[in-house]
Protein backbone atom coordinates (compact mmCIF):
# COMPACT_ATOMS: atom_id res chain seq x y z
CA UNK A 1 0.00 0.00 0.00
CA UNK A 2 1.35 3.03 -1.16
CA UNK A 3 1.37 6.28 1.74
CA UNK A 4 0.43 9.17 0.92
CA UNK A 5 3.38 12.44 1.96
CA UNK A 6 1.95 15.27 2.78
CA UNK A 7 2.25 18.15 0.22
CA UNK A 8 5.65 20.88 0.71
CA UNK A 9 4.26 24.30 1.13
CA UNK A 10 6.39 27.21 1.31
CA UNK A 11 9.59 24.95 0.65
CA UNK A 12 8.70 23.67 4.46
CA UNK A 13 6.82 20.56 5.35
CA UNK A 14 3.46 21.05 7.08
CA UNK A 15 4.53 19.45 10.52
CA UNK A 16 7.96 21.36 10.29
CA UNK A 17 6.57 24.72 9.97
CA UNK A 18 4.75 24.28 12.99
CA UNK A 19 7.81 23.57 14.92
CA UNK A 20 10.33 25.81 13.70
CA UNK A 21 8.49 28.88 12.53
CA UNK A 22 8.38 31.90 14.91
CA UNK A 23 5.03 31.99 17.09
CA UNK A 24 4.76 27.99 17.26
CA UNK A 25 3.73 28.32 21.00
CA UNK A 26 1.15 30.35 20.68
CA UNK A 27 -0.57 27.64 18.36
CA UNK A 28 -0.53 24.61 21.33
CA UNK A 29 -3.44 24.12 22.55
CA UNK A 30 -2.87 25.20 25.85
CA UNK A 31 -6.44 24.69 26.96
CA UNK A 32 -5.89 20.76 26.13
CA UNK A 33 -2.57 20.93 27.83
CA UNK A 34 -4.44 22.54 31.15
CA UNK A 35 -6.73 19.64 31.54
CA UNK A 36 -4.29 16.92 31.15
CA UNK A 37 -2.28 18.50 33.93
CA UNK A 38 -4.98 19.24 36.06
CA UNK A 39 -5.74 15.25 35.84
CA UNK A 40 -2.17 14.26 36.57
CA UNK A 41 -2.07 16.23 39.06
CA UNK A 42 -5.35 15.38 40.62
CA UNK A 43 -4.45 11.60 40.16
CA UNK A 44 -0.72 11.29 41.63
CA UNK A 45 -3.07 12.66 45.21
CA UNK A 46 -5.83 10.24 44.98
CA UNK A 47 -3.23 7.60 43.86
CA UNK A 48 -0.56 8.77 46.96
CA UNK A 49 -3.96 9.24 49.64
CA UNK A 50 -5.33 5.57 48.74
CA UNK A 51 -1.98 4.08 48.75
CA UNK A 52 -0.78 5.96 52.11
CA UNK A 53 -1.59 3.65 55.04
CA UNK A 54 -1.73 0.41 52.84
CA UNK A 55 1.44 -1.17 54.15
CA UNK A 56 0.46 -4.67 51.56
CA UNK A 57 1.05 -2.63 49.24
CA UNK A 58 3.84 -0.04 49.98
CA UNK A 59 5.88 -2.38 52.26
CA UNK A 60 6.09 0.84 54.57
CA UNK A 61 7.20 3.30 52.38
CA UNK A 62 4.43 5.68 52.17
CA UNK A 63 5.21 7.40 49.46
CA UNK A 64 5.91 4.53 47.30
CA UNK A 65 2.79 4.40 45.13
CA UNK A 66 3.12 8.52 44.30
CA UNK A 67 6.50 8.19 42.82
CA UNK A 68 5.87 5.48 40.74
CA UNK A 69 2.71 7.72 39.69
CA UNK A 70 4.81 10.68 39.16
CA UNK A 71 7.57 8.31 37.12
CA UNK A 72 4.75 6.75 35.04
CA UNK A 73 3.76 10.25 33.84
CA UNK A 74 7.19 11.72 33.17
CA UNK A 75 7.86 8.61 31.20
CA UNK A 76 4.23 8.98 29.20
CA UNK A 77 5.04 13.35 29.24
CA UNK A 78 8.09 11.65 26.77
CA UNK A 79 6.19 9.72 24.88
CA UNK A 80 3.71 12.44 24.22
CA UNK A 81 6.21 14.89 23.40
CA UNK A 82 8.25 12.57 21.13
CA UNK A 83 5.25 12.41 19.23
CA UNK A 84 3.56 16.09 19.28
CA UNK A 85 6.97 16.94 17.76
CA UNK A 86 7.45 14.03 14.93
CA UNK A 87 6.80 14.45 11.59
CA UNK A 88 3.55 13.99 10.13
CA UNK A 89 4.88 12.15 7.50
CA UNK A 90 6.85 9.90 9.99
CA UNK A 91 3.27 9.30 11.93
CA UNK A 92 1.98 7.90 8.59
CA UNK A 93 4.92 5.76 8.13
CA UNK A 94 4.90 4.24 11.02
CA UNK A 95 1.36 3.42 11.79
CA UNK A 96 0.93 0.34 10.44
CA UNK A 97 4.46 -0.66 12.30
CA UNK A 98 2.69 0.23 16.20
CA UNK A 99 -0.20 -1.71 14.85
CA UNK A 100 1.85 -4.86 14.18
CA UNK A 101 3.65 -4.12 17.36
CA UNK A 102 0.28 -3.55 19.06
CA UNK A 103 -1.18 -6.81 17.65
CA UNK A 104 2.12 -9.11 18.57
CA UNK A 105 1.90 -7.50 21.99
CA UNK A 106 -2.04 -9.10 22.51
CA UNK A 107 -0.62 -12.42 20.80
CA UNK A 108 2.64 -12.45 23.60
CA UNK A 109 0.23 -12.96 26.80
CA UNK A 110 -0.58 -16.68 24.93
CA UNK A 111 2.84 -17.45 25.17
CA UNK A 112 3.30 -19.55 28.17
CA UNK A 113 6.36 -17.83 30.69
CA UNK A 114 5.50 -14.55 29.39
CA UNK A 115 1.59 -13.68 29.56
CA UNK A 116 0.12 -13.68 33.42
CA UNK A 117 -3.01 -13.54 35.06
CA UNK A 118 -4.02 -10.88 37.10
CA UNK A 119 -7.10 -10.24 38.49
CA UNK A 120 -8.83 -13.57 36.56
CA UNK A 121 -7.87 -11.75 33.15
CA UNK A 122 -4.80 -12.87 31.10
CA UNK A 123 -4.32 -10.13 30.03
CA UNK A 124 -0.71 -9.09 30.86
CA UNK A 125 2.93 -9.41 29.89
CA UNK A 126 6.01 -10.05 32.89
CA UNK A 127 8.93 -8.24 31.21
CA UNK A 128 12.23 -7.99 33.64
CA UNK A 129 10.01 -8.00 36.25
CA UNK A 130 7.64 -5.21 35.18
CA UNK A 131 4.06 -6.31 34.10
CA UNK A 132 2.43 -4.50 30.83
CA UNK A 133 -0.72 -4.34 29.25
CA UNK A 134 -0.89 -5.09 25.83
CA UNK A 135 -4.29 -3.94 25.41
CA UNK A 136 -4.32 -0.28 26.77
CA UNK A 137 -1.85 0.30 23.76
CA UNK A 138 -3.96 -1.63 21.39
CA UNK A 139 -6.48 0.95 21.39
CA UNK A 140 -3.60 3.53 20.64
CA UNK A 141 -2.72 1.09 18.14
CA UNK A 142 -6.59 0.62 16.42
CA UNK A 143 -6.84 4.30 16.10
CA UNK A 144 -3.92 5.04 13.95
CA UNK A 145 -4.24 1.73 11.74
CA UNK A 146 -8.08 2.75 11.37
CA UNK A 147 -7.24 6.26 10.59
CA UNK A 148 -4.15 5.16 8.53
CA UNK A 149 -6.30 2.88 5.73
CA UNK A 150 -9.42 5.11 5.84
CA UNK A 151 -6.80 8.09 4.62
CA UNK A 152 -4.67 5.70 2.41
CA UNK A 153 -7.38 4.23 0.44
CA UNK A 154 -9.86 8.00 0.19
CA UNK A 155 -6.83 9.55 -0.68
CA UNK A 156 -5.44 6.84 -3.28
CA UNK A 157 -9.11 7.53 -4.67
CA UNK A 158 -8.94 11.55 -4.56
CA UNK A 159 -12.14 11.56 -2.64
CA UNK A 160 -12.87 13.71 0.40
CA UNK A 161 -14.67 10.93 2.76
CA UNK A 162 -15.35 7.55 3.52
CA UNK A 163 -17.64 5.12 1.57
CA UNK A 164 -18.71 1.55 2.46
CA UNK A 165 -15.68 0.00 0.55
CA UNK A 166 -13.47 1.75 3.29
CA UNK A 167 -14.86 0.55 5.93
CA UNK A 168 -14.86 -3.01 5.52
CA UNK A 169 -10.54 -3.09 5.67
CA UNK A 170 -10.39 -0.47 8.73
CA UNK A 171 -12.72 -3.21 10.77
CA UNK A 172 -10.59 -5.87 10.16
CA UNK A 173 -7.83 -3.46 11.29
CA UNK A 174 -9.85 -3.45 14.60
CA UNK A 175 -11.50 -6.97 14.36
CA UNK A 176 -7.44 -9.19 15.19
CA UNK A 177 -7.00 -6.72 18.45
CA UNK A 178 -10.51 -6.97 19.54
CA UNK A 179 -10.69 -10.76 19.00
CA UNK A 180 -7.40 -11.31 21.20
CA UNK A 181 -8.90 -9.15 23.67
CA UNK A 182 -12.21 -11.02 24.10
CA UNK A 183 -9.68 -14.26 23.92
CA UNK A 184 -8.16 -12.80 27.13
CA UNK A 185 -10.94 -12.17 28.25
CA UNK A 186 -10.46 -8.46 29.16
CA UNK A 187 -14.43 -7.37 29.05
CA UNK A 188 -13.85 -3.35 29.71
CA UNK A 189 -10.97 -2.93 27.03
CA UNK A 190 -13.39 -4.95 24.93
CA UNK A 191 -16.30 -2.49 25.48
CA UNK A 192 -13.98 0.89 25.14
CA UNK A 193 -12.60 -0.63 21.92
CA UNK A 194 -16.21 -1.19 20.30
CA UNK A 195 -17.32 2.30 21.61
CA UNK A 196 -14.16 3.67 19.74
CA UNK A 197 -14.57 2.10 16.50
CA UNK A 198 -18.77 2.89 16.52
CA UNK A 199 -16.88 6.57 16.44
CA UNK A 200 -14.86 6.63 13.88
CA UNK A 201 -17.14 4.36 11.67
CA UNK A 202 -19.72 7.18 12.79
CA UNK A 203 -18.29 10.69 12.40
CA UNK A 204 -15.96 9.54 9.25
CA UNK A 205 -18.11 10.08 6.71
CA UNK A 206 -19.22 6.29 6.23
CA UNK A 207 -22.66 5.40 4.92
CA UNK A 208 -24.73 5.12 8.29
CA UNK A 209 -26.23 2.00 7.77
CA UNK A 210 -22.69 0.84 9.20
CA UNK A 211 -23.59 2.01 12.08
CA UNK A 212 -26.47 -0.45 12.66
CA UNK A 213 -24.30 -3.70 11.24
CA UNK A 214 -21.79 -2.61 13.92
CA UNK A 215 -24.69 -2.50 16.76
CA UNK A 216 -25.72 -5.95 15.55
CA UNK A 217 -22.84 -7.22 15.37
CA UNK A 218 -21.69 -6.14 18.76
CA UNK A 219 -24.85 -7.79 20.53
CA UNK A 220 -24.23 -10.70 19.04
CA UNK A 221 -20.23 -11.44 19.72
CA UNK A 222 -21.68 -10.56 23.70
CA UNK A 223 -24.69 -13.01 23.20
CA UNK A 224 -21.92 -15.69 21.85
CA UNK A 225 -19.72 -14.78 24.73
CA UNK A 226 -22.47 -15.72 27.08
CA UNK A 227 -23.60 -18.69 25.91
CA UNK A 228 -20.23 -20.17 24.69
CA UNK A 229 -18.54 -20.09 28.17
CA UNK A 230 -16.07 -17.67 27.20
CA UNK A 231 -16.35 -15.43 29.77
CA UNK A 232 -15.12 -16.29 33.37
CA UNK A 233 -17.85 -17.03 35.93
CA UNK A 234 -16.89 -13.63 37.92
CA UNK A 235 -17.55 -11.78 34.92
CA UNK A 236 -21.10 -12.86 34.87
CA UNK A 237 -21.36 -12.35 39.00
CA UNK A 238 -20.38 -8.96 38.52
CA UNK A 239 -23.28 -8.29 35.48
CA UNK A 240 -25.71 -10.07 37.94
CA UNK A 241 -24.50 -7.41 40.52
CA UNK A 242 -25.00 -4.78 38.38
CA UNK A 243 -28.63 -5.35 37.90
CA UNK A 244 -29.34 -6.45 41.78
CA UNK A 245 -26.71 -5.35 43.53
CA UNK A 246 -27.76 -6.73 46.77
CA UNK A 247 -27.37 -10.25 44.78
CA UNK A 248 -23.86 -11.30 46.59
CA UNK A 249 -22.82 -8.02 48.85
CA UNK A 250 -19.93 -9.91 50.23
CA UNK A 251 -18.88 -11.54 47.17
CA UNK A 252 -19.67 -9.87 43.08
CA UNK A 253 -21.20 -6.57 44.56
CA UNK A 254 -18.72 -5.77 47.41
CA UNK A 255 -16.69 -3.01 45.04
CA UNK A 256 -19.81 -1.53 44.33
CA UNK A 257 -21.32 -1.36 47.68
CA UNK A 258 -18.11 -0.17 49.09
CA UNK A 259 -17.34 2.69 46.30
CA UNK A 260 -21.04 3.93 46.94
CA UNK A 261 -20.53 4.01 50.49
CA UNK A 262 -17.07 5.73 49.92
CA UNK A 263 -18.64 8.47 47.79
CA UNK A 264 -21.75 8.78 49.72
CA UNK A 265 -19.61 9.43 52.42
CA UNK A 266 -18.04 13.17 50.90
CA UNK A 267 -21.03 15.01 50.91
CA UNK A 268 -20.76 18.22 48.83
CA UNK A 269 -17.15 19.40 50.25
CA UNK A 270 -15.49 15.79 50.89
CA UNK A 271 -13.81 14.40 54.56
CA UNK A 272 -10.66 16.33 53.20
CA UNK A 273 -7.64 14.65 51.30
CA UNK A 274 -6.07 11.65 53.16
CA UNK A 275 -8.47 11.78 55.79
CA UNK A 276 -11.60 9.88 54.23
CA UNK A 277 -12.72 7.05 56.46
CA UNK A 278 -13.25 4.20 53.74
CA UNK A 279 -10.32 5.20 51.94
CA UNK A 280 -7.55 5.31 54.78
CA UNK A 281 -9.19 1.79 56.46
CA UNK A 282 -9.04 0.26 53.00
CA UNK A 283 -12.45 -0.84 52.50
CA UNK A 284 -13.03 -0.30 48.51
CA UNK A 285 -10.56 -3.21 46.77
CA UNK A 286 -8.43 -1.98 43.69
CA UNK A 287 -9.05 1.76 45.00
CA UNK A 288 -5.58 3.45 43.64
CA UNK A 289 -6.53 2.06 40.00
CA UNK A 290 -9.67 0.67 38.36
CA UNK A 291 -11.67 2.97 42.20
CA UNK A 292 -9.60 6.03 42.16
CA UNK A 293 -12.58 8.15 41.64
CA UNK A 294 -14.30 6.76 44.64
CA UNK A 295 -11.01 8.62 46.91
CA UNK A 296 -12.49 12.32 44.66
CA UNK A 297 -15.85 11.27 46.28
CA UNK A 298 -15.10 10.84 49.86
CA UNK A 299 -12.05 12.93 50.32
CA UNK A 300 -12.77 15.92 47.99
CA UNK A 301 -16.80 15.91 47.86
CA UNK A 302 -19.02 16.46 45.08
CA UNK A 303 -16.90 19.57 44.39
CA UNK A 304 -13.76 17.40 43.92
CA UNK A 305 -15.60 14.61 41.40
CA UNK A 306 -16.80 17.54 39.76
CA UNK A 307 -13.89 19.23 39.31
CA UNK A 308 -12.15 15.64 37.19
CA UNK A 309 -15.63 15.21 35.09
CA UNK A 310 -15.28 19.11 34.06
CA UNK A 311 -11.10 18.41 33.49
CA UNK A 312 -12.26 15.56 31.38
CA UNK A 313 -15.10 17.27 29.55
CA UNK A 314 -12.79 19.90 28.48
CA UNK A 315 -10.58 17.33 27.19
CA UNK A 316 -13.19 15.84 25.03
CA UNK A 317 -14.30 19.50 23.91
CA UNK A 318 -10.41 20.33 22.38
CA UNK A 319 -10.12 16.58 21.06
CA UNK A 320 -13.58 16.96 18.91
CA UNK A 321 -12.54 20.45 18.13
CA UNK A 322 -9.49 19.32 16.70
CA UNK A 323 -10.76 16.61 14.78
CA UNK A 324 -13.11 19.39 13.62
CA UNK A 325 -10.58 21.56 12.15
CA UNK A 326 -8.52 19.18 10.91
CA UNK A 327 -8.05 19.74 7.45
CA UNK A 328 -7.08 15.85 6.28
CA UNK A 329 -8.56 12.46 7.15
CA UNK A 330 -5.67 11.10 9.07
CA UNK A 331 -6.04 13.78 11.69
CA UNK A 332 -9.35 13.76 11.44
CA UNK A 333 -10.04 9.82 12.54
CA UNK A 334 -7.24 9.74 14.82
CA UNK A 335 -8.58 12.64 17.11
CA UNK A 336 -12.00 11.17 16.83
CA UNK A 337 -10.81 8.23 18.05
CA UNK A 338 -9.18 9.14 20.92
CA UNK A 339 -12.08 11.36 21.74
CA UNK A 340 -14.39 8.23 21.65
CA UNK A 341 -11.23 5.98 24.24
CA UNK A 342 -11.36 8.57 26.41
CA UNK A 343 -14.82 9.82 26.60
CA UNK A 344 -16.41 6.37 27.39
CA UNK A 345 -13.86 4.48 29.17
CA UNK A 346 -14.20 7.99 31.67
CA UNK A 347 -17.70 7.20 31.95
CA UNK A 348 -17.14 3.50 31.96
CA UNK A 349 -14.76 3.86 35.11
CA UNK A 350 -16.70 7.02 36.53
CA UNK A 351 -19.99 5.05 36.44
CA UNK A 352 -18.95 1.67 37.76
CA UNK A 353 -18.27 3.36 40.66
CA UNK A 354 -21.46 5.21 40.87
CA UNK A 355 -23.36 2.05 40.31
CA UNK A 356 -24.86 3.02 36.82
CA UNK A 357 -22.19 0.81 35.18
CA UNK A 358 -20.85 -3.04 35.32
CA UNK A 359 -17.40 -3.75 37.27
CA UNK A 360 -15.19 -4.10 34.36
CA UNK A 361 -12.14 -3.13 35.41
CA UNK A 362 -10.68 -0.17 33.36
CA UNK A 363 -8.71 2.63 34.64
CA UNK A 364 -9.65 6.16 34.67
CA UNK A 365 -7.44 7.75 32.09
CA UNK A 366 -4.43 10.40 33.47
CA UNK A 367 -5.94 9.17 36.95
CA UNK A 368 -5.93 5.81 37.71
CA UNK A 369 -1.90 4.01 38.66
CA UNK A 370 -0.72 1.99 36.23
CA UNK A 371 2.24 2.41 33.64
CA UNK A 372 0.76 1.25 30.52
CA UNK A 373 -2.41 2.90 30.80
CA UNK A 374 -0.39 6.40 31.59
CA UNK A 375 1.94 5.97 29.00
CA UNK A 376 -0.98 4.87 26.35
CA UNK A 377 -2.86 7.89 27.26
CA UNK A 378 -0.38 10.59 27.34
CA UNK A 379 0.62 9.35 23.70
CA UNK A 380 -2.32 9.43 22.44
CA UNK A 381 -2.75 13.44 23.98
CA UNK A 382 0.78 14.04 22.07
CA UNK A 383 -1.22 12.65 19.08
CA UNK A 384 -3.85 15.20 19.42
CA UNK A 385 -1.29 17.85 19.47
CA UNK A 386 0.38 16.76 16.63
CA UNK A 387 -2.82 17.30 14.73
CA UNK A 388 -3.69 20.71 15.75
CA UNK A 389 0.49 21.85 15.45
CA UNK A 390 0.18 20.79 11.85
CA UNK A 391 -3.46 22.11 10.98
CA UNK A 392 -2.58 25.65 13.33
CA UNK A 393 0.52 25.72 11.58
CA UNK A 394 -0.79 25.73 7.75
CA UNK A 395 -0.70 28.67 5.49
CA UNK A 396 -4.18 29.49 4.81
CA UNK A 397 -5.38 27.09 7.09
CA UNK A 398 -8.67 28.93 8.22
CA UNK A 399 -9.70 29.15 4.29
CA UNK A 400 -9.06 25.45 3.68
CA UNK A 401 -10.95 23.77 6.76
CA UNK A 402 -14.09 26.31 6.34
CA UNK A 403 -13.85 24.47 2.41
CA UNK A 404 -13.56 20.75 3.93
CA UNK A 405 -16.17 21.20 6.45
CA UNK A 406 -18.18 22.30 3.64
CA UNK A 407 -18.34 19.05 1.52
CA UNK A 408 -17.29 16.76 4.85
CA UNK A 409 -19.71 14.51 6.22
CA UNK A 410 -17.95 15.13 9.63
Amino acid sequence: MTVSMPVRRGGSTLAGASRTSPGWLRRVDWLLLAAVAGLLVIGALLVWSATLHREDLTGGNEDAYLRKQVINAAIGLVLGGVVAATDHRWLRLWAPVLYAASAVGLALVFVPGVGATINGSHSWLLVGGLSLQPAEMAKFGVVLGMAFVLAERSEAHLRHGVNAVDVVPALAIAAVPALLILAQPDLGTLMVLTVTVFGVVGLSGAPKRWLFLLAGGGAAVVVFAVQSGLLAGYQLDRFGAFTDPSLDPQGAGYNTQQARIAIGNGGITGQGLFNGTQTQAGFVPEQHTDFVFTVAGEELGLVGAAAIVALFALLLWRALRIARQADDLFGRVTAVGIACWFGFQAFQNIGMCLGIMPVTGVPLPLVSYGGTSMFASLTAVGLLLNVHLRTAGRPGHGVVVQERMARSRF
